[in-house]
Parts: C-alpha cells; structure tokens; sequence
C-alpha cells in the first residue's frame, strides 16, 4: 500500500479480498493431468495501524496528506472492509492493516431517482462513483444529534464482517432533495414522513403535528 502512495500512480494490478477458505485447490504443475493437491490459501500479513485517516468529509489523508488523486482514493475504497468490532481496515491478497475513520467512510453526493409512490427508485452516487439503490439490500437509517435533534441519514452501502455495516453519510444536499420528495404514510401506528424505493418504505422522520 505504501508503495502505491509513494509513486503516486494506480497500480496495473487487481487489488481484491483474498480468498476464503483454509485452502485452494490447484492443479499438478504438468498441466493439469496430474493428481490434485492442495495448497494452503495465502494470508494477508497483518501490518497493525496504517497511517491512513478518512475525514468526516470525505477527505482521505495518508500520513497527514490528503490523497489528491481520486483514482487512488477509489482504489483503496474498494479493499475497505469492517471487522466486527466496528473497525474499519484495508485488506489486499498480500497485507492488512487498520484505518481510522472519523464518521463513515463514504459520503452520498448525488440523487437520481425515476418513477413515483411505491414504484419510485432511488439512487445515489457516492463520492467514489459507486452508485447504490436504496432498496431492503441497501437500507437508509436517519441518526439524529443528542444536543440539537439534527437528521442525519445515512446509506448502507456494502456489508462488513459482523453486524457493522460499511455505510455513506447523506450530504445535507441530498438530503433535501429526498425531503422534497417525501409523502405520508403509516409506520407502526405512527405517521410518518419518508420516501418509497425498490418497494420499501423509509421513514425521515414524524409527520408535524396537524398535518394529516
């Protein structure tokens, strides 16, 4: 990973999880008419702490410096993983190691959406171009400050290892615009203001009082 940083230039090869399971099966060096063996999966090496920080704003900082180059930023977001203590960390086929994020990672930058009441759907782009549709595989959750009661909704975009999940904060742009489009409906005998898409109902918040 360091390397990547220092030449500043995105890698030709494919950067993904490693494999899973204890081991892989392979066939004989002869050109596969021989016996299969087996051979043991490749374990990343466990570096520790990586000196790698995503701001609250979506701002990635490698030793202090924020990583100008987008493609590198989308490249290391694409081996970004959660364990399940919540952590978030880096993995490749070759090396691991823990990262420090001060919200969540992502943020939701951009809102599409076609069709409208229960047949509506809702995309998002996310500031690494990743597009997600809000939907059951893809859950939206408002979150909201203990002080000033202040929404903030939050996207999920990718499981992680436990029940953390990887997740984009909504910008207050965006989140506007879904404000826009909400309707009424009854949530747990509660009236409840929210938006429909991929056939789900969710819920920004409660409906003010006297508005039916």
């Amino acid at each position: 990973m360091q390397e990547v940083i220092d030449r500043g230039a995105v890698p030709a090869v494919t950067i993904g999880p490693a494999k899973s399971g204890a081991a892989e099966q392979v066939r004989h060096a002869d050109g596969g008419s021989g016996p299969r063996i087996e051979r043991a999966a490749r374990v990343p090496v466990d570096c520790g702490d990586l000196p790698f920080l995503i701001k609250r704003d979506g701002t990635w900082l490698y030793r202090g410096s924020p990583i100008g180059r987008k493609e590198l930023v989308c490249l290391f977001s694409s081996v970004l993983r959660r364990d399940a203590e919540g952590k978030f960390y880096l993995q490749t086929p070759a090396e691991r190691g823990h990262i420090e994020v001060e919200d969540v990672p992502f943020l939701a930058v951009e809102l599409d959406w076609s069709g409208e009441g229960r047949s509506q759907t809702l995309s998002f782009r996310t500031n690494v171009d990743q597009v997600i549709t809000l939907g059951p595989e893809h859950r939206m959750r408002v979150a909201h400050d203990l002080l000033t009661c202040e929404p903030t909704p939050y996207l999920h975009v990718r499981d992680g290892d436990g029940a953390f999940p990887i997740e984009a904060r909504i910008s207050r742009a965006v989140y506007y615009e879904l404000v826009a489009l909400a309707e009424p409906h009854q949530v747990r005998c509660q009236r409840m203001l929210g938006v429909w898409s991929g056939g789900a109902f969710f819920p920004l918040g409660e409906m003010p009082p006297g508005e039916a």
